[in-house]
């Protein structure tokens, strides 16, 4: 394949020649016999993008659920009318926040939707409210005793931090992830860190079959700590074990240093997920105590104070940031975080003049998969309502690109179309000058996995 007069990233127009999955050749070149060529037109060609932190079998069951919350739901009548659907299995809800309706509950789900098993996922991830048609499905599987919450004896209908039993209970087996890669590659994104804590060798066959025909993108897959590299399938890479902390119940500090030290053993390098200042803290006193390997990173950094900025950058942590959340959640954080916090919320500038190795990922699907959505927030820090947040930590058009141009596997490495290098690529249909002007996928035109054409926006619906 012959991409012919491309803008390359220093700004010349030349032609780019693909063979063998890899970027054989670049500079003024005659097509060869038989050749395909395609005519960037000056559109600038960019290795593919990629998001470091995504939840990608999460995602494509949230494609085929009901969204419960902001912006779309934002008071107990709207999510009274996005659950009334008909039918008689499941309705699955995402994306729930309890400034729609408070904490939920089987009793006030009962009251928007009666008519079948309901089950609405909070925005965290972390929490799952069932009415009681649903309760009555998952109270009956092994185990539900302990998992379900109670009062006064009661089940409440609520379930915390257990996906894992639920998917158990429920007997499901993991969706396909062709929408998933129809709608990434639309992105221009090539390929994905998935850093989902439950991933296993099962989840990793699944994912190798859907590689065959289904998912286009190349795949880093994080996961539990037995997780090997046997099990990866051809375009799939082992990457970090993941340990994901949550405030409200922190294992022993022993605990949490003894897994760091058991994935370093096995070769394997730590990714932490840290949302609050205190598992922060945890976090950075369990790696003075593990001993950090290049590559060990922080999963958000959410809250990071100055001093704990500092320790990263002692301790040689990277850093995996979502700047689209300020754009998608920031007018919640001005009302539920503590103003003393806010200024140290999803910090970018402070980080990188830190000298701390930045890369970004969505964290879909509890965060928007665009990254160019999240390249805009990046540059622009402002909450869905407009309002400043945070500026003193905006980056420019061309660092925020950089955080999605990261060396899935070293973070410290930056990509580039260079000869030699993997046939991952975005063409775009713009030079840069204008695309970084309006950061938008619009302006994706084609991308590419190891020279074959997973997306073309020609005949294709506009995004």
């Amino acid at each position: 394949m012959l991409i012919r007069g491309a803008q390359i990233e220093d700004g010349r127009i030349a032609d780019v020649r693909v063979a063998d999955g890899r970027i054989a050749a670049i500079g003024h070149l005659a097509a060869a016999p038989d050749e395909t060529s395609i005519d960037a037109k000056g559109g600038l060609l960019l290795p593919g993008l990629h998001d470091h932190h995504a939840h990608l079998i999460a995602l494509a069951a949230a494609m085929d659920s009901v969204r419960c919350g902001p912006p779309e739901v934002c008071n107990a009548e709207e999510l009274r009318t996005a659950l009334d659907r008909p039918g008689e299995g499941w309705l699955r809800g995402v994306g729930y926040h309890e400034s729609v309706a408070g904490m939920l509950d089987a009793t006030m789900l009962d009251r928007l939707a009666p008519h079948r098993p309901v089950r609405v996922q909070h925005r965290s991830g972390r929490m799952w409210f069932f009415n009681s048609a649903g309760l009555d499905i998952v109270a009956k599987a092994p185990g539900a005793a302990e998992r379900l919450e109670r009062e006064n004896g009661c089940f409440t209908g609520r379930l915390f931090d257990s996906d894992a039993w639920l998917r158990g209970a429920l007997r499901g087996s993991p969706p396909s992830l062709a929408a998933v890669g129809e709608r990434l590659a639309r992105f221009g994104i090539t390929g994905v860190t998935d850093m989902s804590p439950a991933n296993d060798s099962t989840l990793a066959a699944h994912f190798a079959a859907e590689q065959v025909c289904k998912l286009p993108q190349k795949l880093v897959l994080a996961g539990k700590l037995d997780l090997r590299a046997n099990d990866m399938g051809a375009f799939m890479r082992l990457g970090p074990a993941k340990l994901h902390l949550h405030e409200a119940n922190l294992p022993e500090l022993q605990v949490a240093v003894d897994f760091m030290r058991a994935a370093h053993e096995r070769g394997r390098r730590v990714a932490v997920h840290c949302v609050t200042e205190v598992e922060l803290l945890f976090t950075l006193a369990a790696f003075d105590e593990a001993g950090v390997v290049g590559g060990d990173r922080i999963e958000h950094a959410s809250i990071a104070r100055p001093d704990e900025i500092a320790r990263m950058k002692r301790l040689g942590l990277w850093i995996t940031v979502q700047p689209n959340f300020i754009a998608e959640r920031g007018d919640q954080y001005l009302t539920d975080v503590d103003p003393e916090h806010t200024p140290h919320l999803y910090r970018l500038k402070s980080l990188r003049d830190a000298g701390i190795t930045l890369a970004a990922g969505s964290d879909a699907p509890f965060g928007d998969p665009d990254p160019w959505a999240a390249m805009q927030a990046a540059v622009q820090r402002r909450t869905p309502s407009g309002i400043a947040m945070g500026e003193a930590e905006a980056l420019t058009p061309e660092q925020a690109l950089d955080l999605f141009l990261r060396d899935p596997l070293d973070l410290s490495l930056r990509r580039k179309v260079e000869t030699g290098a993997p046939a991952d690529l975005c063409l775009l249909d713009c030079d840069w000058s204008t695309a970084r002007a309006d950061l938008s996928a619009r302006h994706v035109q084609s991308a590419f996995v190891a020279g074959r054409t997973i997306f073309d926006r020609v005949d294709e619906a506009p995004l």
